[in-house]
């Protein structure tokens, strides 16, 4: 078992400082990204997903290292060229786990979290799940499967987790064309965190803004439409607690209360967020496509009635 150390908790004070140097920027730049509560509830999430990851990634590491011993194909040695190897592996299982957490309203209750703050700066980026960290981990699991060691992967995830923090912020407007065109960066990221309907499940991407690209789900961050941050519906509350919980309160309730067949009750948990058995919710490429069909109306998605 080679030792990798947790890059995560080396990292803390560091994210203190880079908080307190982007108030300091944005206070300058009279950019009102800050709001105490806010962070605050945020700071608790992110405290809240280390503690459990103690616990969760106990499980991930169990399950990789089942799939390791026991099913491997090939046997992937740890040294320099697999390191760039699990880079782009690591780096395409989150984009798919992304998006799927934004398709599936089981992988949405967790993810929800992330999104729920009305306000983008790095606090947000600690704005962590409470229990995504126990299943989310199966997007990973084909890793082991070919032959990378289960403690490369946790380190890779983890690298991918760093990276993440400094795009949560709108100190940095763009950074130059050849790095947007490769990489995530805080513009495209706005975008993933906007609740305009444009915006909706766009920009995936954890470290390579290619996967987007590829896929069909990019969306550049446009000077006439301002992000607007949170969800379609916000929560409006601090509690962590809730928070961290309410989504899958609402989505048990949607599966169990109401007259429903088995399979529509099976489906509140796999189609994505908005679906409903009757026809009539509503998905955010119903609320794009109206939004595009009424020519950039003016409208806040906040207005819309569900």
């Amino acid at each position: 078992m080679p030792e990798f150390p947790n890059i995560i908790l080396f990292a803390i004070p560091f994210f203190i400082l880079a908080m307190l140097l982007e108030l300091y920027v944005t206070t300058k730049q009279q950019i009102k990204t800050y709001e105490a509560k806010d962070a605050f509830s945020s700071i608790a999430m992110g405290l809240g997903n280390v503690f459990l990851g103690f616990l969760s990634k106990a499980i991930v590491l169990l399950a990789l290292f089942w799939v390791y011993n026991n099913f491997r194909f090939f046997t992937i040695p740890i040294t320099w060229w697999s390191f760039i190897l699990i880079f782009f592996a690591d780096d395409f299982s989150y984009y798919w786990f992304h998006r799927i957490s934004h398709e599936s309203r089981l992988f949405w209750a967790s993810h929800v979290v992330h999104h729920s703050s009305q306000k983008y700066n790095l606090s947000t980026a600690l704005r962590q799940t409470w229990s995504g960290g126990f299943y989310s981990f199966v997007f990973w699991l084909w890793m082991p499967l070919l032959g990378f060691h289960p403690a490369m992967i946790l380190l890779q995830m983890s690298i991918s987790l760093l990276y993440q923090f400094w795009i949560h912020t709108e100190a940095i407007d763009k950074m130059p064309k050849w790095f947007e065109e490769v990489f995530n960066t805080p513009s495209h990221h706005r975008v993933h965190h906007g609740s305009n309907p444009l915006y909706l499940d766009r920009n995936h991407a954890g470290i390579l803004i290619i996967w987007d690209k590829l896929f069909g789900t990019f969306q550049p961050e446009l000077k006439n439409e301002k992000v607007i941050y949170g969800l379609v519906k916000n929560i409006d509350t601090y509690n962590p607690i809730k928070i961290a919980f309410l989504e899958w309160g609402n989505m048990f309730k949607d599966v169990f209360i109401g007259k429903k067949s088995l399979k529509n009750r099976f489906l509140y948990f796999i189609k994505p967020p908005g679906w409903t058995h009757d026809g009539t919710g509503k998905l955010s490429d119903d609320l794009r496509r109206e939004w595009l069909e009424t020519g950039f109306q003016s409208e806040s998605p906040k207005e819309k009635k569900f």
